[in-house]
């Protein structure tokens, strides 16, 4: 039977089974995948991880609830218990420093924790970067607001991409399978139920914290993002002392799909310079 690849190397991290993946040698990059639903860490950095593993020690977590990881037991999800399953698992594997790589929800996460815990963090990357608050786009109310189906899936998908032609029914038919594996469904809709705006405030930082952020930042986005606004990432620029902003067109939320192998080489150029 062959293995699923999004399955890896399992830690306990106080209490919680967390499936990760660790490959690569050299300085470590810890990537913390996105919010949407049927997401792992595998299959959304599955692209980046081979070229970045190239050059550094690629880490890529199952996020509480998300993925092969558990569940939270008593069904409460919050950026304090995913902020701390990611140090926990920094701690676990003896890094006391590392790159972070933050994807959507993932780098709301990823500027808590560089916040936190500054020494943790030698360099920051935030790709369609949730983190500072703004008004609820209608492609994140369904993102979040998502009830497992195929015709669902699909639009969700649709959101995501630019290009809609990147969409395969066999995409699609993986996504919605991984969203109704045991637990799934009510883990994700016990992290952001509705009325949704709230969640953004919740995953996002007081501008004052992220003024202090001492670290070099590559902050990445796609210009026609219907998720996150490209704004969000205007404004992380404007308020990261040490910050860049590169900004790919004709690109979604995908920007780690939909330009590739752009993607990877920005992000190994500035870690590894």
């Amino acid at each position: 039977m062959q293995q699923n690849p999004e399955i890896s190397l399992s830690i306990d991290i106080d209490g919680i089974k967390t499936n990760y993946h660790d490959l690569g040698e050299g300085r470590p990059v810890l990537m913390i995948h996105g919010s949407g639903p049927g997401v792992s860490g595998f299959v959304n950095w599955r692209l980046a991880m081979p070229e970045l593993a190239r050059s550094c020690r690629v880490i890529v977590p199952d996020m509480l609830g998300f993925g092969y990881s558990d569940r939270a037991p008593d069904g409460h999800y919050s950026a304090e218990r995913w902020v701390a399953q990611a140090v926990g698992l920094l701690d676990a594997l003896g890094i006391t420093q590392t790159d972070i790589v933050g994807n959507s929800f993932g780098g709301a996460l990823a500027l808590m924790l560089a916040i936190q815990h500054p020494q943790r963090v030698r360099r920051l990357v935030l790709m369609g970067a949730a983190g500072v608050d703004f008004e609820l786009t209608p492609g994140l109310d369904a993102v979040w607001g998502y009830t497992p189906s195929m015709d669902n899936m699909r639009a969700i998908m649709d959101i995501f991409a630019f290009d809609r032609s990147r969409i395969t029914e066999d995409i699609v038919r993986s996504r919605y399978e991984a969203s109704i594996q045991p637990g799934a469904q009510e883990a994700f809709s016990a992290m952001f139920p509705a009325p949704r705006q709230r969640w953004v405030a919740a995953l996002a930082s007081p501008e004052a914290a992220i003024r202090t952020i001492p670290h070099e930042t590559l902050i990445v986005h796609g210009r026609e993002d219907k998720v996150i606004p490209l704004s969000n990432s205007q404004r992380l620029c404007e308020l990261i002392p040490r910050a860049q902003l590169h900004v790919y067109g004709r690109c979604g939320h995908w920007t780690q799909i939909e330009h590739a192998g752009r993607f990877a080489r920005l992000v190994r150029d500035f870690l590894t310079e």
